[in-house]
């Protein structure tokens, strides 16, 4: 276990963290899509409406509050919806609450003084954000060797076990409560961890040097949808960590060739209107793809979108809407050839999924990810780049950054070749 994990807290990655602005269920689905644009992960928070107007809300009440996380592709399989292309502009103006799923255990609130080991371990069982408390005295110090001084935070290394996790991640650190902004907090995703992570590559070898398939850190079991299936049909996979499926061809021996995904982090901050229409009207390799006028008309009927969600609201201004025919330039892909299905090379551009291959270092992965504001990346086979093998996300990196040194072969790579690797 590298000693960064146990000397630093979750205090340390706060520094310079803005302040959590809930989103209520009762929000819009159209004030959701300009949140989504601004978050990490492809996703936001969403909250109930405090009950308790002028009363102080304790971690119990504010966790039950809590709803779930809402994501780009949860919003754009709600706009696919039949009745929902039929009235777009009710759909725009539909509650957050209808569309958001419920998982309440998808955020924890815990204590600045939390170590960091203990925070990775709830985000290895499913938490995808921690609510930290702003403290008034927190000045962002590393408590690297906090731990030597606080009696409770000594106890933490023999009793980290899975029964009393919580309870060690809600113990008051040194700070006094009284200390604590009142109702102030910050919010850290998985990324944030990540980030953090690549800054300690050093602390934590030879675990970055290795190959991700030595860490066990590729993902088998991943969600995947044929090409000639309709697009839609993703949206019923229910992907679970991370939100995302492959977009596959499967050859004569039974392997998956990738050509591209349908996932929240592709469609971050595309034209929601148009991918819920090319969503629930073309075929899943169409979507990835994209649908040009190249490709035959009989594929686009005569249909128009606006190019924004603000152009909703031009109405009101006196204005009129922008229309404009569908194109794939809209949800974010460039456009392809018209030789889908043909066997032909196809160029997809920004719709080409991230991938690395089963030897790639776990530094390089991460250092991917990040570059990519990604919360995954596709794995495919060391002698072919289109076929794919597993998938790492970020549940994945985090497990492989806790492994016990006995617990995976390391390489011998310098550091030489890793970061060739990383520049490449």
């Amino acid at each position: 276990m590298a000693s960064v994990l146990l000397y630093h807290v979750v205090g340390d990655l706060t520094v310079g963290k803005p302040e959590l602005v809930e989103f209520c269920d009762v929000e819009t689905v159209e004030s959701a899509i300009r949140a989504i644009g601004e978050s990490t992960e492809c996703g936001i928070p969403v909250w109930k409406r405090s009950s308790h107007v002028g009363m102080i809300e304790n971690n119990e009440m504010r966790q039950q509050r809590f709803v779930g996380i809402l994501t780009s592709l949860d919003i754009i399989s709600f706009l696919a919806k039949s009745q929902c292309l039929e009235d777009q502009d009710k759909a725009m103006k539909t509650q957050v609450s209808d569309v958001v799923v419920p998982n309440n255990t998808l955020l924890k609130i815990v204590d600045p003084g939390t170590r960091l080991i203990d925070a990775l371990e709830m985000m290895k069982q499913g938490v995808r954000r921690l609510l930290v408390p702003k403290s008034k005295v927190w000045k962002g110090m590393s408590k690297r060797f906090s731990i030597l001084y606080n009696g409770k935070w000594l106890k933490n290394i023999d009793n980290c076990s899975g029964n009393n996790l919580i309870a060690n991640a809600n113990r008051p650190s040194s700070s006094s409560a009284a200390a604590y902004m009142r109702d102030k907090f910050c919010c850290l995703s998985r990324e944030d961890m990540i980030r953090f992570l690549i800054g300690c590559l050093g602390a934590l070898a030879p675990l970055p040097l290795s190959s991700i398939s030595s860490l066990g850190a590729v993902n088998l079991s991943y969600s995947s949808i044929e090409a000639s299936l309709p697009a839609v049909e993703a949206t019923q996979k229910h992907p679970g960590d991370p939100t995302a499926v492959a977009v596959v061809e499967i050859t004569q021996d039974g392997r998956h060739k990738i050509l591209g995904e349908i996932s929240a982090s592709k469609l971050w901050k595309c034209d929601y209107l148009a991918a819920a229409w090319a969503l629930a009207n073309l075929s899943a390799g169409q979507f990835v793809m994209g649908a040009e006028d190249n490709v035959s008309s009989r594929l686009l009927p005569d249909f128009s979108v606006n190019s924004t969600v603000e152009d909703n609201k031009v109405a009101n201004g006196g204005g009129s809407a922008r229309a404009r025919k569908f194109s794939s330039r809209s949800i974010g892909f460039n456009p392809v050839s018209p030789s889908f299905g043909m066997g032909k090379t196809m160029y997809r551009g920004r719709s080409a999924p991230l991938t690395c291959k089963t030897s790639s270092s776990l530094a390089a992965v991460m250092a991917q990810m990040l570059s990519h504001r990604a919360n995954h990346v596709w794995v495919t086979e060391d002698d072919n780049d289109d076929v794919l093998v597993g998938m790492v996300g970020y549940a994945d990196i985090l497990v492989a950054v806790t492994k016990q040194p006995a617990a995976f072969i390391p390489s011998t790579r310098s550091i030489m070749e890793l970061a060739s690797e990383i520049q490449s």
